[in-house]
């Protein structure tokens, strides 16, 4: 996976998470308090993930099945997120999802699915993160590659 992609798709989702609902003309005084916390945090996590997997590319391995779905269902987490995170529109809570069915039930279902659908997002993307760790990092040494004294050599040495 190309680490450019991610750090763009990261940054686009993060925007998304965060100010997404004014695209819609329900942007309110919570967009505010979602970007420190929300849209930061997992530009953050993508960038992280993005140097990541060049140090991974560098180092000529390859990243994992792990690391590439973990890391595609943080995404759709992120859109679904996007999608049924509420705003303080006109003094009620207004969802993307809420505006377009015009539904009152729609509106608190939506806000009911925001919370699992973050924290899986974010779960996700560290996940992504450590498997992309895992990625780089060279195999454990054989019982037969073990050095005479008992130790393993130092892998800078």
């Amino acid at each position: 996976m190309n680490s450019r992609v991610v750090a763009i798709v990261g940054i686009i989702l993060a925007l998304w998470m965060s100010l997404g609902r004014w695209l819609f003309g329900i942007g309110g005084t919570l967009s505010w308090w979602y970007v420190p916390t929300i849209g930061l945090v997992f530009v953050i996590l993508q960038l992280w993930l993005a140097r990541r997997l060049t140090v991974t590319r560098e180092r000529g391995k390859r990243t994992s099945r792990s690391t590439i779905v973990s890391l595609v269902l943080a995404w759709l987490c992120a859109i679904g997120f996007g999608l049924t995170v509420p705003d303080s529109a006109d003094g009620t809570l207004q969802s993307i999802l809420g505006l377009a069915s015009g539904s009152a039930f729609s509106v608190e279902m939506s806000i009911a699915l925001c919370n699992p659908l973050g924290i899986i997002a974010f779960a996700l993307a560290i996940a992504s993160l450590g498997f992309a760790y895992a990625d780089a990092r060279d195999p454990k040494p054989e019982e037969d590659e073990v050095a005479e004294g008992g130790m393993v050599p130092h892998p800078l040495s």
